[in-house]
C-alpha cells in the first residue's frame, strides 16, 4: 500500500520592505541570500516580487517568498508607535532598548524566518560573500548584522569541520542544541519586528545522519 501524500506544506511567506526606494535592495538582499526571484511587477508604491527558495518551487504552490512595500496604514501605525515610545530621542522608552539588547543576546528569542539550508559549503560561502556586500555594496552597506551560532560541542566530526570553517571557527555563540548551526541576518532594508524598522532571516544547517540536533532537540 503506497503511503499518503503529505497533507500539507509550507506555502509562502510576505516579506515587506518600507520607502518604494528600498524595493529594488530587498530584492538584491533575497538574491545574495541564494532565493530565486521568480516574478517582479512595477507598481506606483513600490515593487511586487515573488521569490522561491530554491528553483524546485518555481512551478509550485508553495516554498515562495512574497516581497512589497509596507501598506500606508503599517507606514502610519508605524509611525505613530515611534512617535509615542520616543525612538531614537532623548525620551526613548527604556523597553526599547531593552528589546534591542533581548535581540543581540538572542535573535531567535523574537519574530524571525527561518530557512533550512542542505549544503555547509554553500551556505558559508554566501554569507562571506554577503559580508563582503555589506561593506562594499552602496545598497547593502551599513543595513545588515550577521550573528551566528556553532553547534553545541560533542560530536567530534562536527567539532572538526567547524574549527575548520572559514565562517564558524572563530564563532564562540553556542546554538539550543547539537549537531547544527545558525546565522542570523538582521537588516533595516525587511521590516518585521515590534517596532517596525528591522527583520531577521535564520539560515540553518543540519549535519547528515543526525537523529540529536538543533532543530529536533531543544537543549538549555
Amino acid at each position: 500500500m503506497a503511503s499518503a501524500a503529505p497533507a500539507r506544506s509550507l506555502g509562502h511567506i510576505a516579506l515587506h520592505y518600507g520607502d518604494a526606494s528600498d524595493g529594488p535592495a530587498a530584492a538584491k538582499l533575497l538574491t545574495a541570500l541564494g532565493f530565486e526571484e521568480t516574478q517582479m511587477l512595477p507598481l506606483p508604491h513600490g515593487n511586487f516580487y515573488r521569490f522561491v527558495v530554491d528553483g524546485s518551487h518555481f512551478a509550485k504552490g508553495d516554498g515562495i517568498i512574497y516581497l512589497s512595500a509596507l501598506p500606508e496604514a503599517q507606514m502610519n501605525l508605524i509611525a505613530a508607535t515611534h512617535a509615542a515610545l520616543g525612538v531614537g530621542t532623548a525620551e526613548q522608552h527604556p523597553a526599547v532598548e531593552a528589546m534591542r539588547a533581548a535581540l543581540i543576546a538572542d535573535p531567535e528569542a523574537s519574530f524571525h524566518f527561518g530557512f533550512l539550508c542542505h549544503s555547509l559549503k554553500e551556505l558559508e560561502e554566501r554569507i562571506a560573500c554577503l559580508r563582503v556586500q555589506a561593506e562594499t555594496d552602496p545598497d547593502l552597506k551599513g543595513r545588515l548584522k550577521v550573528t551566528m551560532n556553532r553547534a553545541r560541542p560533542g560530536d567530534a566530526d562536527v567539532d572538526a569541520r567547524l574549527d575548520a570553517s572559514p565562517l564558524f571557527g572563530d564563532v564562540t555563540r553556542y546554538a539550543y542544541g547539537r549537531n547544527g548551526v545558525q546565522v542570523f541576518v538582521e537588516t533595516d532594508i525587511l521590516k518585521a519586528s515590534q517596532l517596525g524598522d528591522s527583520a531577521i532571516l535564520e539560515f540553518d544547517y543540519i549535519f547528515p545522519g543526525k537523529d540529536n540536533h538543533l532543530l529536533a532537540v531543544v537543549e538549555l
